[in-house]
């Protein structure tokens, strides 16, 4: 068995050490931070094998150049010279075609499908209980537009072998009577389900614990030493740590992590929003996705918590209020008996989501380095992908047919 290094403490690095502490490696992991508030914590819970579709997409250019002109608007580019951003525009625009579009459907579904089979076996697990609810989501519409494109979207996840029903308004309301709504119609998700992320990453950090893990917070790494086509040492401040093999898995931070290796990752930081309400009325029992606003409103922990808002830029501490106020006031526009507040800068949650340019996570081996694998990029869907990705980089690792075929997510694809 080896002994693996991976840097990066967030939902991708922690799930990876769980699969590989239960395949018999010998596992450290190292984070920046103090593990407790990353992007890992604050997102809107979702579990998503409805989200077969990347980020590059055909109508997203058009959408996202109208956008850049709203400061309230659900997507941002930030217009800067940073040749990183050039060099990713670049080839969003390669990508963003509907042949691409067709050939990611089938491997993010797999992915998808089976990081949440792998939440279901683990939330059953003694001490995993973190709140998994498999009510699926509704995407809501108001437009006829957006109707149009999501019964296609539906259309083609049944395809898919995913459970997907266009739904009317009686329909909805159904589901949940008490919840006002103001829209056409809603697609009921079926196949999706949602958690507590922070129930799962404290889970996490306890069982790796347990097991004899070693988890180093506050560990930001300066250096890395190769030799000879091999990662030989890792620097950070002025310990050495020394492994069999080692994982990038550092979300945003990844790429600079890697270029201390002269490996490329290319990929930006898009910052999202979060913050939670109070719901003691218990009103809405499934997820909502607002399909024109890009918002996301997740039941959790006895209240609610609203999320949205995709702004590339530079990793930054700034808090961008008319971004929030965007947010909550779409809410009611949906929900009319929803209308939470501005909330205060101090209970704004904000990360930032490793967004790949062609929409594909960076899951397997570098070209460069033979004891070297990445685990990055997963957009907005990092926690959805989480286990998978842990699962498959641990199988990697282990020199094991994958579970599922991986040439899709190579670091060094094209």
């Amino acid at each position: 068995m080896a002994n693996v290094l991976i840097i990066g403490g967030g939902i991708i690095g922690l799930s990876t050490a769980y699969y590989l502490q239960k395949a018999g490696h010998d596992v450290t992991v190292l984070d920046k931070g103090d593990m407790l508030d990353s992007c890992s914590y604050g997102n809107a819970g979702m579990i998503v094998p409805s989200h077969f579709i990347p980020l590059a997409t055909p109508g997203m250019l058009s959408q996202g150049i109208k956008w850049m002109f709203n400061s309230k608007s659900p997507f941002y580019v930030k217009p800067s010279l940073n040749p990183d951003l050039i060099k990713w525009g670049l080839k969003f625009m390669k990508k963003a075609t509907a042949d691409h579009v067709e050939r990611s459907a089938v491997p993010l579904t797999e992915l998808s499908l089976l990081s949440k089979k792998l939440y279901e076996d683990l939330n059953a697990e003694p001490g995993f209980d973190f709140d998994l609810v498999e009510k699926g989501i509704l995407m809501f519409y108001k437009s006829e537009k957006a109707a149009e494109e999501e019964a296609h979207l539906a259309e083609k996840g049944r395809e898919l072998g995913l459970d997907m029903a266009v739904l009317n308004v009686e329909e909805c309301k159904q589901l949940q009577p008490n919840l006002k709504l103001d829209v056409l119609g809603a697609v009921h998700y079926r196949c999706d389900a949602h958690l507590s992320p922070n129930k799962l990453m404290t889970a996490l950090i306890k069982y790796l614990k347990a097991s004899g893990a070693k988890l180093l917070s506050n560990t930001e790494v300066t250096k890395i030493e190769s030799d000879n086509g091999k990662v030989t040492a890792v620097i950070a401040g002025s310990q050495k740590f020394t492994a069999d093999e080692y994982v990038i898995a550092g979300g945003s931070w990844s790429p600079a992590i890697a270029k201390m290796l002269k490996v490329n990752v290319l990929l930006m930081p898009g910052k999202g929003y979060s913050f939670n309400v109070p719901d003691e009325s218990g009103t809405m029992h499934i997820p909502a996705l607002l399909a024109e606003a890009r918002v996301a409103i997740t039941p959790m922990n006895g209240g609610l918590r609203y999320g949205g808002t995709m702004e590339l830029d530079a990793i930054n501490t700034r808090i961008n209020m008319n971004r929030v106020k965007g947010i909550v006031e779409s809410v009611p526009k949906y929900f009319p008996d929803l209308k939470p507040a501005v909330p205060e800068q101090k209970d704004i949650w904000f990360g930032f989501r490793p967004s790949s340019a062609d929409g594909l996570p960076y899951i397997g081996r570098t070209k460069n380095y033979g004891n070297l694998t990445l685990a990055t990029g997963h957009g907005m869907m990092g926690l959805s992908l989480g286990a998978a990705t842990g699962l498959l980089t641990s199988e990697i690792i282990s020199g094991k047919t994958t579970t599922i075929k991986v040439a899709d997510f190579a670091p060094d694809r094209n």
